[in-house]
């Protein structure tokens, strides 16, 4: 075998073995439990329990006029999930792009005063991420939208980067938690007017005909702005595009 046929498949051979465990690892993240678990607990639980005895449970709050639920994930002290009303797969959902959508990473921000209640102590918005998980990052076929504590080692990064995030999408100048992200900043007023979906979906090339291979997050930046978070998957560097990554639900930021 020649020398260049032989790299070929090594190379190949790498390549194949690479596909194969990531490959794995995707039907290992969405094998556990049911899948339909936590639209289950949303249509057959909190909301009729809502509608019919005025209770929210098991949810802890049920917002029909705004279209969402917010639930006490069982993961990590304080994280809640905010959850559409109707059914809506996730991030891929053609719905996310419509204009008379609700903002739901809005209201997932504004709901952060359960992690406080929860927590019965102040907690600074500086310590809160919002993160949704691409369909290859998730287990879960409800959209939701993880409200917990930011990491601890990104906060720092975000705060050293800060001056470098500017209101159109780049690059953060290093990798965040070993993956490449987009940055963008936004303001509050920014974030009440549009979904950062739509951001997404209209001002990254391409973006909008595959909005399935991100996951979006956001986190408070200095001076009242924010700063929004879109990773890609990419199966050859075995990256999910799970932007839940940024986040600690044992909110160890707190201590």
């Amino acid at each position: 075998m020649l020398k260049s046929q032989r790299r070929y498949a090594i190379w190949f051979g790498i390549c194949l073995l690479v596909a194969v465990i990531t490959i794995g690892i995707y039907h290992y993240r969405q094998s556990p439990g049911n899948p339909d678990a936590l639209w289950h607990i949303v249509n057959q639980k909190c909301v009729p329990n809502q509608e019919h005895n005025g209770q929210a449970a098991p949810c802890r709050e049920v917002n029909l006029a705004a279209g969402y639920v917010v639930l006490k994930d069982l993961i990590g002290p304080l994280q809640y999930l905010l959850m559409p009303v109707e059914k809506i797969t996730g991030i891929e959902s053609p719905r996310l792009l419509a204009d008379n959508t609700a903002n739901f990473f809005n209201d997932a921000w504004q709901a952060r005063h359960y992690l406080v209640e929860k927590h019965d102590a102040p907690i600074p918005d500086s310590a809160i991420a919002l993160a949704i998980n691409s369909p290859a990052g998730r287990t879960q076929n409800q959209l939701h939208i993880h409200i917990s504590c930011l990491r601890p080692d990104v906060r720092q990064q975000l705060d050293r980067e800060a001056s470098a995030i500017g209101v159109h999408w780049h690059a953060l100048p290093t990798a965040l938690v070993g993956h490449t992200y987009l940055a963008k900043r936004v303001s509050a007023a920014e974030l009440a007017a549009q979904s950062p979906f739509l951001m997404l979906a209209r001002e990254v090339p391409a973006a909008a005909g595959d909005m399935g291979d991100y996951g979006l997050a956001m986190a408070q930046l200095t001076h009242g702005t924010y700063v929004l978070l879109a990773v890609k998957r990419d199966l050859l560097r075995l990256n999910m595009a799970s932007a839940e990554e940024i986040q600690d639900h044992n909110c160890t930021i707190l201590d």
